[in-house]
């Protein structure tokens, strides 16, 4: 996958040596401007925004995501109870599979929760039965899986063939709908405007007759819509149109769009050597800190990265021998002590760090670009790797 990072932005003039290595920024700024832009796309369109936490869930800033979007979506248990913790308005949860000791608190957390099969929604009957019961009030829903692929990437691909997420259209029938207030239909990965109408033109027919009956949509993730190219005019009909022809209210739920662009992970080069080319160890780790460049692949783009001089290998400090980020070209050879940043890291890296082989978690701070101010929020040290283990 080639990055989509627009450059560097403010981080341009961002000083990497006023924040521990390694450390995310995310510049609040640029959340801002994210967050309005879909906010625009919702008042204009009639849909409601949602931030789907599985990218981002910085949640310092929620009350921020709170003054431009009309809720979150979570993906289980621990991320329903982050929402609720810290996040304000509409919570949707969607999970391939629910354990039956979680599904009550996770009712009770949402306001709808989405299953990914008619099968599951029979299976826990008596507990949503339990739940309403008890007086609390929320929507049953049921990811669809168009069987209409866009993605670029098959691991990424939610209509794959053998895909676990969401019930095929094509074994959609009216009795599956009964309890069903609302459709999930998310087949999208980074991508434009034009795969998502194209989609919609395949799905719609097959749903002739069978919405009806139900209140919501939901078109999920996956819309770059903060990206300087992507065609919010046309995005914004296309869900005016929806919700006027079939009387539903539209959600979608982006995730790196509140983040693009937002965020770098700022690093050390700790040592140089040859060997057939320039290499550097970096205290940033593909392997812990940036699993999708190992996972999808892609090449991160790099600040100030220069178009000629010196090609290095850059790795981390782990024992993986493909703990590779890329070659990049500098000026001249860096040396031990060298700051280094990528760009475009404050979506889903941020969340899928881990600690393997004793790698420390970066920090993370939030800047402002338009004051300077810093602020640390949070550092880890070795109790967040002992903690982990047993």
């Amino acid at each position: 996958m080639e990055t989509k990072s627009a450059g560097p932005g403010a981080f341009a003039r961002f000083d990497l040596n006023n924040v521990p290595s390694p450390c995310f920024v995310v510049d609040e700024v640029a959340v801002r401007r994210n967050l309005a832009m879909l906010k625009a796309v919702g008042d204009r369109s009639g849909a409601q925004v949602l931030l789907a936490l599985k990218a981002f869930s910085m949640w310092s800033l929620a009350d921020v995501v709170a003054d431009y979007l009309d809720g979150v979506c979570a993906s289980g248990l621990w991320e329903a109870r982050l929402a609720r913790e810290h996040y304000h308005g509409h919570l949707t949860t969607y999970s391939p599979a629910y354990k039956r000791e979680d599904l009550p608190e996770i009712l009770r957390l949402s306001d709808s929760v989405i299953f990914n099969a008619p099968r599951q929604i029979a299976r826990f009957a008596d507990v949503i039965a339990a739940a309403r019961a008890d007086g609390q009030v929320f929507d049953i829903g049921l990811r669809l899986n168009p069987e209409h692929s866009e993605a670029e990437v098959a691991k990424y691909d939610p209509c794959q063939l053998g895909s676990r997420l969401g019930f095929p259209v094509s074994q959609l029938r009216p009795e599956h709908l009964e309890g069903v207030d609302g459709l999930h239909v998310h087949a999208l990965c980074e991508q434009g405007f034009e795969p998502l109408q194209r989609i919609w033109a395949s799905l719609e027919p097959r749903l002739e007759g069978l919405l009806g009956g139900l209140k919501w949509l939901n078109l999920g993730g996956g819309h770059h819509i903060t990206r300087a190219d992507y065609d919010t005019d046309s995005l914004v009909a296309l869900l005016a149109r929806i919700a006027q022809r079939h009387g539903v209210q539209v959600y979608i739920e982006p995730g790196e769009a509140i983040a693009l662009d937002a965020g770098i992970l700022v690093g050390e080069i700790l040592d140089t050597f040859d060997n057939g080319m320039a290499v550097a160890i970096t205290d940033i780790s593909a392997t812990c800190h940036m699993p999708d460049v190992i996972e999808a692949p892609y090449r991160p783009a790099m600040l100030d990265e220069r178009e000629a001089g010196v090609t290095v290998r850059i790795g981390g400090p782990s024992c993986l021998a493909g703990d590779i980020i890329g070659d990049y070209v500098f000026a001249a050879a860096p040396k031990a002590g060298t700051r280094i940043a990528f760009l475009d890291q404050a979506h889903y890296s941020m969340v899928k760090t881990n600690t393997f082989n004793g790698v420390p978690l970066p920090a993370i701070a939030l800047w402002n670009s338009d004051s300077d101010v810093l602020k640390l929020i949070r550092q880890f040290d070795y109790t967040d790797f002992r903690d982990r283990l047993s």
